[in-house]
């Protein structure tokens, strides 16, 4: 006999549960666009010899626009990596494990070369190429940018010593992301770090302590600590020690050719603001097996190529972040109504939002142009490797500078949602200041600069050179240029104003690319707003008259 089914008898008293409200005015996901519909960054591509990636660009920012794309970066942040120092049998091993989106993550930004591969073409442009997908594919996630910046930037290091960069360039150049622990000779691919700080010294490394023993043999044995050593789970290592001869540059691998571990102990993950997808450690050295990169005593001179090239993804990144920035605001302000109509309607909220798009502009604009001095440079161009010593330093200060200011403005964009964290812009804001910090903070760049000028004037000519391109296109860039020029000549105080000395450099540079290039209601809105010593210092302060809605369309991104 089947049993009567149970009924619940209060089923057909029990009143549905009322609807307190509908959900209306919520602003839909920005997903299904292509990234790289920039048109700032297309017409310098195109500028700079790269046309030739635009196909692949496209690919590349379109998979960065997709929904599938977006949900890895947050994953990759809301789950950080974890440190693993010994194994369940008391082993030491050193490993830092990762979320599988991280994973992701890079197999997209080796497989297509945004690390070292163009190092391996011949073809112009090929920097270029690659500093465009660095800064697409940024918009997704910045933290695993970190090891893919420092494997693109040390092989310029590496070809001081012919027969390390015959080694391991092959590894480091190709599109297999091969992540794990072993030999050289057993990988498909490598991801290069570095370790140049220390405790006692912050950006003197001069002041490094970490000593570095000739063993007879070719190696030397490195004992000491780094206070930072960025991405410790990548294959080998650039590292600042002190030689017989002086502070000279290592290559530490983490795995020996006969499979051993290196004497190389990951002490503790750094607790960071932001950039919390990537790992940063304290490390000790007991005797770590190392090699010679160029000369003895010479480390400073030797890894400067590897922190000039780290440089220029400062610049790109804080671009990046920028765009991302101005193009989610838009966006929201887009969908989202108040007082009746679109928030993007609201003529203050104009004034803010064009304000935004010019910021990114600026900085994507002399982005580019500094991949092309990179690339010419590499090439063997002089004029260019003189353009770009200067250039470069006082871009590192300014855009990076510029680029919490901007996160905070935009993420204001958004109201209340902004500030929750599903929105990311906090992700956004707190990784903002990482760029003016790493490869030398504000006032290191600054300086930099200066001392490039005084002890290399050809480097000043050539600056002038390049912004003197657009002499004649705009009365308040020729009263600007020649009020930089103004600035260099009180040599008594100069480094007292370093800083805004280098602000008047970046902002001439950047206005100068703008007229000749960019929109004109781009050009005109920022040397009206940037070279005006009466302007307003927030962003949201642009005089009237300008043509807003041609600046606000280049961020408004069009979803598929």
């Amino acid at each position: 006999m089947k049993r009567a089914a149970k009924t619940d008898n209060h089923a057909s008293t029990r009143p549905e549960a009322p609807l307190t409200h509908d959900v209306f005015n919520q602003v839909p996901p920005l997903t299904g666009h292509d990234v790289s519909a920039d048109p700032a960054l297309v017409g310098g591509v195109k500028r700079e010899d790269a046309d030739w990636a635009l196909g692949e660009l496209r690919t590349l920012g379109t998979l960065a626009g997709s929904a599938r794309a977006q949900e890895w970066g947050r994953l990759a942040n809301e789950c950080p990596p974890v440190l693993r120092t010994h194994d369940r049998y008391g082993n030491r091993i050193d490993e830092v494990e990762f979320h599988p989106v991280w994973h992701e993550l890079m197999a997209v930004a080796v497989g297509h070369g945004l690390h070292a591969t163009p190092w391996a073409s011949p073809r112009p442009g090929a920097h270029v190429a690659r500093a465009a997908k660095f800064y697409v594919w940024s918009q997704v996630e910045a933290g695993h940018g970190c090891p893919i910046s420092m494997t693109y930037a040390s092989v310029a290091a590496l070809r001081h010593t012919r027969a390390l960069a015959s080694e391991w360039e092959p590894l480091l150049v190709s599109r297999n992301y091969d992540f794990g622990l072993r030999p050289a000779a057993a990988k498909r691919g490598a991801l290069a770090g570095m370790a140049m700080t220390e405790k006692q010294g912050g950006s003197d490394v001069r002041a490094n302590a970490t000593k570095a023993e000739p063993l007879g043999d070719g190696t030397y044995a490195i004992t000491g600590h780094k206070w930072f050593n960025s991405a410790p789970m990548c294959d080998v290592f650039l590292v600042l020690a002190q030689a017989p001869g002086g502070l000279s540059c290592f290559l530490l691998p983490r795995v020996l050719p006969d499979g051993s571990r290196n004497a190389m102990r990951i002490m503790r993950l750094k607790e960071k603001l932001g950039n919390r997808s990537n790992a940063s450690a304290e490390v000790e050295y007991e005797g770590a097996v190392a090699f010679l990169v160029g000369e003895e005593g010479r480390g400073v001179r030797t890894i400067i190529e590897m922190v000039n090239m780290t440089r220029l993804d400062c610049v790109i990144g804080s671009a990046a972040g920028m765009r991302y920035g101005v193009t989610q605001a838009v966006h929201h302000t887009s969908h989202r109504k108040a007082f009746g109509r679109e928030i993007a309607e609201q003529p203050l909220m104009r004034n803010v939002l064009a304000d935004l798009v010019l910021e990114s502009e600026a900085a994507t604009a002399v982005m580019v142009r500094l991949a092309g001095a990179t690339d010419k440079a590499i090439r063997g161009d002089t004029g260019e490797g003189a353009l770009r010593r200067t250039a470069l330093a006082a871009a590192k200060y300014w855009v990076c500078k510029r680029a919490p200011a901007h996160a905070a403005e935009a993420l204001e964009c958004l109201g209340g949602n902004g500030y929750v964290e599903e929105s990311q812009m906090p992700r956004l804001f707190r990784e903002s200041p990482l760029n003016g910090i790493w490869e030398g903070s504000g006032n290191v760049a600054a300086l930099d600069v200066l001392r490039s000028t005084a002890k290399e004037p050809e480097t000043l000519d050539a600056f002038f050179t390049e912004v003197g391109l657009a002499a004649g296109g705009d009365h308040r860039l020729d009263a600007a240029i020649r009020e930089a020029k103004d600035s260099l000549t009180d040599t008594a105080t100069i480094e007292y104003r370093a800083r805004r000395v280098v602000e008047g450099l970046a902002l001439v540079l950047q206005a100068s690319l703008l007229v000749r290039h960019s929109h004109p209601a781009v050009a005109d809105a920022f040397c009206a707003s940037r070279l005006d010593p009466g302007r307003g210092l927030a962003f949201g302060t642009l005089p009237s008259g300008l043509d807003l809605d041609s600046i606000i369309d280049r961020a408004t991104m069009k979803i598929a």
